[in-house]
């Protein structure tokens, strides 16, 4: 039997989201039902919902930054029970059989990973995602979330959190290493925190310096303007790692020049149009251009209890259903410090 929930939704691309009901299915054997209790925004539900990415599937009920508590589960599952905090990313099943999904990178599967959202799953239907009460989910994708982290700052983990830790991991942010952090926002601000975790030492290169005091705090130790003509010969050759977070066409080979002898840029940002560089800006000093996309479910329960145990949470804005639209607005204009998280117990309340 199907279970009806309140959530809110797109209706055609661009549209405001508006309160709706969705069918949940059945439990099956390895299934978790879960009591939604927040849900992150994140910029590509915004993307999404105006199809900026391509043909969409509508109606759309975004979210793919979900933190809450079990409230049933199939006969099969062995590691949740009623109860439990979880939370759920950005995909929520995969073949499980490629070489991808048996490295534990499941965001790679060769037969497609299944999106939260604006996704089909392997039988057909289509997905929606945590701007609503409950959603039902394979056990395999649900991550435990553990006891140090409010549920609330936990959501947005789940995306902002996995973007940003699984290339600081990748590429050796630690101690003695010098990472730099190219935006502030929504994922910039969880890479400070996490690569201050690590033990980088870490910069924040912005367009201008308004976010410098956050900056600080948030454990960077030098905070610069990529608007001053000087930054970037002050800090030619600095750098181990630069983790681009912005979605801007930025001048690549000004941030290559940056890195020392064999560092590497990496992209977590997606732009709407293509990056361009100068092959020498690589070849001269052994430097790496990359990209990153999320974590697999292994890797992101690891961020998640690296998160309780130096306790970071994401800096967050709590909002009601009612004021979702505004809050895409504000995302839009980078009016918000740093996450918006809708208390989903407004979803049609």
């Amino acid at each position: 039997m199907t279970t009806t929930t309140h959530a809110i939704a797109v209706p055609s691309p661009g549209a405001p989201l508006a309160p709706t009901t969705i069918e949940r299915r059945d439990l099956r054997p390895d299934d978790v039902l879960i009591d939604i209790k927040f849900a992150g925004i994140c910029h590509s539900d915004i993307h999404q919902a105006k199809e900026d990415w391509g043909q969409a599937i509508f109606p759309m009920v975004p979210g793919h930054e979900i933190a809450g508590v079990v409230a049933a589960v199939g006969p099969d599952v062995t590691k949740y029970r009623v109860g439990d905090r979880v939370g759920v990313g950005c995909m929520v099943d995969s073949c499980g059989e490629c070489e991808y999904c048996r490295a534990g990178t499941e965001q790679f599967c060769v037969k497609g990973n299944v999106q939260t959202y604006n996704g089909v799953g392997f039988d057909g239907e289509n997905t929606y995602g945590g701007y609503s009460r409950q959603i039902v989910v394979k056990e395999a994708f649900v991550c435990r979330i553990p006891d140090g982290i409010g549920l609330d700052v936990a959501a947005p983990l789940l995306c902002a959190g996995i973007t940003t830790y699984s290339p600081l991991r990748r590429w050796g942010a630690g101690p003695g290493k010098k990472v730099a952090v190219i935006g502030l926002g929504g994922l910039g601000h969880m890479a400070v925190k996490l690569a201050a975790a690590m033990g980088a030492e870490v910069t924040v290169l912005s367009q201008s310096l308004k976010k410098q005091e956050d900056g600080l705090r948030l454990g960077a130790k030098d905070y610069y303007a990529t608007s001053d003509e000087g930054t970037f010969e002050a800090l030619r050759g600095r750098f181990d790692l630069v983790l681009n977070t912005v979605s801007a066409k930025l001048p690549v080979d000004a941030y290559l020049g940056l890195l020392r002898v064999g560092g590497a840029m990496v992209n977590v940002g997606a732009p709407g149009e293509p990056l361009s560089y100068n092959a020498f800006s690589l070849l001269g000093g052994n430097k790496v251009l990359a990209g990153s996309m999320i974590g697999g479910i292994a890797e992101t329960q690891e961020m998640l209890d690296f998160c309780a145990k130096h306790g970071i949470g994401a800096e967050i804005e709590t909002i009601s259903a009612d004021q979702v639209n505004e809050a895409y607005e504000r995302v839009e204009n980078s009016d918000v410090r740093y996450r918006f998280v809708i208390d989903t117990a407004t979803i049609g309340a």
